[in-house]
């Protein structure tokens, strides 16, 4: 049953989860062909001209698939033939272009927008718990390094253009204190069941940090849209599932739509963790959503009614959706935010500490409510290798 808290015991939750996540964030200051793979994934780096240069790891990789590297270097990248749109999980290449993500090319970024019906929805065979009763999303506190720091967007470009997402910064458990993890959505990776990776993956902590509109904006330096600079993710990994059967509208793969990348900063030495002064432990015991009182979502809606520069969140009891009987059950509360906040973590108070517990996956097209997966042991066992294989790196 969906619970009757009254509007001000809800207020009282919401204040208390932020808060728990803002003293969270200021608290501190595989197999062969993946690490094969993962050597491959470094930073390209400028030539007296300005030219981007593939490392010649990477440029073997390429050429194994087929790709002129020089091209690939030029602006290659932007074809997508599907024949050369690498997709296998030991195939991620994300070299590093230098002043590519400008603000402008940020603030030009679309919504990764995955939406369900409400016909799919209903296709649940009486897993499911009622609707709930939409929650209007409330815009986060600034300066956001101060409120929630781990928070921020996930950039890339796709067949469809350059696009955008939301992440959070992880801990990285073989790595404390020196984390560069970022949880985000499998579809802000990889596109699924009719795709591969997606191209020039960076993540932009505590984004446009004292939300500022577009007008304010419009001459912005890159240290008031990036604060902690841009970081490139030179791995990713997302669950087979989600490579296998994901969709457009989630599929088959949104139980399992949840993705790490392991970042690389543009410039500078320190970890993302050090940078940025913390990072969120990740509750891999999916717990049910009968167990829990409630989880809040953060990102950076970019749908209308929003544009994608401020960060929102939402908080309800949770409760479940299943898109069918042989799917993991998904957390669904009641939020407004629109595509852009895909990716975005979902976070709740486990012993005073707030942990991320899911992210944003799938919603419907009217924007009532937002659903996401239940992190569990093969979640676990994906973060796992990439913390013990590239988390040192």
């Amino acid at each position: 049953m969906r619970s009757t808290r009254t509007p001000v015991a809800r207020a009282l939750l919401a204040a208390g989860l932020a808060t728990a996540l803002a003293l969270t964030a200021t608290a501190c200051n595989g197999s062969d062909d993946d690490k094969a793979a993962a050597a491959a994934s470094q930073s390209a780096t400028a030539s007296g001209d300005g030219r981007a240069q593939v490392p010649a790891e990477i440029a073997d990789k390429l050429k194994k698939h087929g790709i002129d590297v020089d091209k690939w270097a030029d602006g290659g990248w932007q074809d997508w033939d599907k024949d050369k749109w690498l997709s296998e999980a030991k195939d991620f290449v994300n070299p590093v272009i230098e002043g590519l993500w400008k603000p402008e090319r940020m603030q030009s970024a679309k919504e990764a927008d995955k939406t369900v019906t409400t016909k799919d929805a209903a296709a649940d065979q009486g897993v499911s718990d009622p609707e709930p009763t939409p929650v209007e999303a409330a815009a986060e506190k600034t300066p956001y390094h101060e409120n929630a720091a781990p928070v921020g967007k996930v950039f890339f470009d796709s067949p469809e253009g350059t696009m955008v997402c939301s992440g959070t910064v992880v801990t990285d458990v073989n790595h404390p204190g020196k984390s560069n993890l970022v949880w985000t959505a499998g579809h802000c990776v990889h596109a699924g069941g009719d795709g591969g990776w997606y191209r020039n993956l960076v993540f932009v902590p505590a984004y446009n940090d004292l939300g500022k509109s577009e007008a304010q904006l419009g001459d912005a330096k890159a240290s008031e849209i990036a604060p902690y600079g841009n970081w490139w993710a030179d791995w990713a990994s997302t669950s087979n599932e989600w490579i296998a059967g994901g969709s457009e509208t989630g599929g088959a793969g949104a139980a399992y739509d949840y993705a790490v990348l392991h970042v690389t900063p543009e410039a500078g030495s320190k970890s993302l963790e050090e940078t940025v002064g913390g990072a969120l432990d990740v509750d891999f015991s999916a717990p049910s959503a009968t167990e829990v009182d409630a989880m809040g979502a953060w990102g950076y809606p970019a749908a209308a009614p929003y544009n994608g520069l401020k960060m929102f969140k939402c908080l309800d009891r949770p409760g479940r959706l299943s898109l069918s009987t042989s799917l993991p059950t998904m957390y669904r509360i009641g939020c407004t935010m629109t595509g852009g906040s895909s990716g975005g973590g979902w976070f709740r108070v486990v012993d005073g500490e707030t942990k991320l517990v899911s992210n944003t996956s799938i919603g419907p097209v009217d924007n009532t409510w937002l659903a996401g997966p239940q992190l569990g042991q093969e979640a676990e066992a994906l973060y796992q290798n990439m913390s013990k294989t590239y988390g040192g790196q």
